[in-house]
């Protein structure tokens, strides 16, 4: 029986959430540029990229398949899937802006007029079913012309040319979007920096001073974004958004506690200190005079960072990480994306990913005690192989238990005091991965015919998970 004496708060944000490079298609129509997710291949070959260097941010038709250039063509389809979404009660939609379509290179004059209005069109067809969409500025939609002719985010000239891509965004959508998020999962690129940064790792300075350098010039650039919001939507909301994974020691051993308490401040806190309390964090000094990291800092660039932190905290939950400053190859985790070792009391997904609900509310709790600021979960979900039944049904009782225990522990979160925004579980329509490309490993509600060598018919199919999130949303909660 639900427990209704721990009730979420009226005008909670019950959503969906998705990424423009993972499900929209179209990537040559539309007057569309090329950016980094365009020129990933699917399969095992995308991780190995992500995590290699030396990659030329080039497409090579007769090597790899790339299933983001046609995804599940929301592009055309968007008012079928925004109707699913309504169908389903979603009281928000989190959904993110290709930065390509609106400037195909990055560093045009003007901004692409076919880019805008399509989003125009989105925008009114959500708000048709009631649908507040939440929108990111930046997920892993770099353009590929600001990667090879700037060198990404490491150049100082890309911050004064996204902040033209801002501008232009909000001048066009300021009465139709006023909750925006600036860099997705910021702080990913310090595992996968060709996806957050717009760069290959090829040396030590690459992956120091290059990395570190390229992060200062996107908090410049979200402290511009949260200024011209604030400026041009004055009623508007603007966060950030953190891949947020709670670290814990492996055991009681003072050095794995110290070990992991500093892998956790480098990974969780380091991009959200300086976004949401406006400042450089102490501990990333010593950080920064062991590795050799001399930062170009210009006049004027803390002042910035200190005058326009965020208005809220956005994250991604998936998994927790266990931590020990001596491991082992046999101890490492096979499926955890951001590393650290084997959890004997965690069960795993498919797809190595460690399963841990009460994670959830250890990481509001620890957000909420380091910030005070409103918190947003955006992204949480089972990635998983669904299975189409004979008469057409996908039973996703899998998914539906996993939703359900991160869910109760969001309760319990708000029970302990913390002031949670909404939650928008990822992929709530099935899209490509974005770690591997794939079509199989499913998140959403909602099934889409389309597989990982490209066939299929695009066909919509409802999931259990469907119906039974459609009763959460419908009772705010209380019907688990």
């Amino acid at each position: 029986m639900a427990n209704t004496s721990k009730r979420f708060p009226q005008g909670f944000l019950w959503g969906g959430a998705t990424a423009a490079n993972q499900l929209e298609g179209g990537f040559h129509e539309g007057n569309k540029g090329l950016n980094i997710a365009d020129v990933l291949p699917g399969g095992k070959e995308r991780l190995k990229i992500l995590q290699s260097p030396g990659f030329d941010f080039e497409i090579h038709e007769d090597k790899y398949t790339y299933p983001n250039h046609e995804a599940i063509d929301f592009y055309h389809r968007y008012k079928e899937d925004i109707a699913l979404f309504a169908e389903m009660g979603f009281k928000c939609y989190r959904m993110s802006i290709a930065w390509t379509r609106i400037f195909p290179n990055g560093d045009e004059l003007e901004p692409n007029e076919e880019g805008l209005a399509f989003y125009d069109r989105v925008f009114d067809e959500l708000h048709k079913h009631g649908i507040e969409p939440v929108v990111t500025i930046s997920h892993y939609e770099m353009p590929v012309y600001l990667v090879k002719n700037y060198g990404g985010w490491r150049s100082r000239e890309v911050v004064a040319f996204f902040e033209k891509y801002v501008k232009a965004i909000f001048s066009r959508y300021k009465d139709k979007v006023k909750y925006w998020l600036t860099f997705n999962e910021i702080n990913s690129g310090l595992a996968m920096p060709i996806m957050g940064l717009g760069f290959s790792i090829h040396n030590e300075e690459d992956k120091y001073q290059g990395t570190f350098q390229a992060y200062h010039h996107q908090f410049i650039a979200s402290s511009l974004a949260v200024k011209a919001c604030h400026e041009m939507i004055p009623d508007a909301k603007i966060g950030c958004m953190i891949l947020y994974a709670p670290t814990y020691s492996y055991d009681c051993n003072p050095e794995n506690v110290m070990y992991a308490l500093q892998e956790g401040r480098i990974f969780n806190n380091f991009c959200a200190d300086v976004q949401v309390r406006g400042e450089y964090p102490t501990f990333i000094k010593r950080y920064f005079k062991e590795h050799n990291i001399n930062l170009d800092i210009q006049p004027g660039d803390l002042e910035l960072i200190k005058q326009y932190p965020v208005d809220f905290i956005s994250f991604s939950y998936y998994m927790s990480r266990t931590e020990k400053k001596h491991k082992t190859a046999a101890e490492q985790g096979d499926g955890n994306i951001i590393g650290g070792i084997k959890n004997p009391f965690l069960k795993a997904s498919e797809w190595g990913w460690e399963i841990d609900p009460i994670g959830l509310r250890i990481t509001l709790n620890e957000f909420y005690d380091r910030y005070r600021k409103p918190l947003f979960i955006v992204e949480n979900g089972l990635g998983a192989k669904d299975t189409v039944e004979a008469d057409g049904s996908i039973n996703d009782d899998y998914r539906i238990e996993y939703l359900r225990e991160h869910i109760e522990q969001m309760r319990e979160a708000i029970e302990d005091g913390v002031e949670l925004m909404g939650y928008t579980p990822w992929g709530c329509i099935d899209l490509v991965s974005a770690s591997t490309g794939e079509m199989s490993k499913r998140y959403g509600f909602i099934y889409v015919d389309k597989h990982d060598d490209g066939s299929g018919t695009l066909e919509r199919k409802k999931k259990k998970s469907f119906y039974w999130y459609k009763e959460v949303i419908a009772t705010n909660g209380e019907n688990l």
